[in-house]
């Protein structure tokens, strides 16, 4: 197998959900990469070749896997009939459910990326994944805006994250419902924020007000 790097980007993407569901036993590891390399049919040294980034190449190219099935589960078209919390709701709880019965890997890949010497990568990682998000609920911003919500969802989604690995209810209902109650957070102060960035030419301005009732135009 030639090793280029596109060859490398397609077997990163090919083994990266089976290292995945390995790491919930052996830990985002190279015996992680080797029994994917081998339920895969593929050379165990290429394999730990393609991920000598470490576990934050493992888990960078699982997160990658994730946000591109989402993309072609749910795109655009499919969401735009959805209120905009519907479809940010929608794209969050599909992403829960791709990592569904993998809540060890998920537990130990937030520590893993919660290293210092790993905040850069993990900051840039889950800025792609929230600005994926937006720009399927068909966020067009790009102003400050664009930076705050896809800041926001970030935290949000890191925060359910939080819950559902440690949660134990039927159908990871706690789950859904802290996500639910934080995408209305959100959406509350999305309202908020647009009244507060209202030129100030179309507030209300009860000088102006009375300032008109005093001199009509004429």
């Amino acid at each position: 197998m030639e090793t280029t790097e596109a060859s490398l980007d397609d077997l990163r993407a090919r083994l990266a959900p089976v290292i995945a569901a390995n790491a919930v036993f052996d830990g985002w590891s190279k015996e992680a990469v080797r029994t994917a390399a081998r339920a895969a049919a593929i050379d165990e040294d290429v394999a730990l070749y393609a991920f000598s980034g470490g576990p934050m190449a493992m888990i960078d190219a699982w997160i990658a896997g994730v946000d591109a099935t989402m993309a072609e589960a749910l795109p655009k078209e499919k969401l735009a009939a959805m209120k905009v919390r519907e479809r940010i709701s929608a794209l969050v709880r599909f992403r829960l459910d791709a990592v569904r019965g993998k809540e060890e890997a998920v537990r130990s890949a937030t520590a893993i990326m919660a290293m210092p010497q790993n905040a850069a990568r993990a900051l840039r990682i889950s800025w792609r994944s929230a600005d994926i998000m937006w720009r399927l609920a068909g966020d067009v911003a790009t102003d400050w805006n664009h930076y705050s919500k896809r800041t926001i969802l970030a935290g949000i989604y890191a925060a359910a994250l939080a819950v559902f690995v440690d949660d134990k209810s039927e159908g990871k209902a706690d789950t859904l419902a802290f996500l639910d109650r934080r995408i209305e957070g959100i959406m509350r102060f999305e309202k908020a924020k647009a009244r507060i960035l209202i030129p100030s030419e179309e507030r209300f301005s009860m000088a102006r007000f009375l300032g008109r009732l005093r001199y009509p135009a004429v």
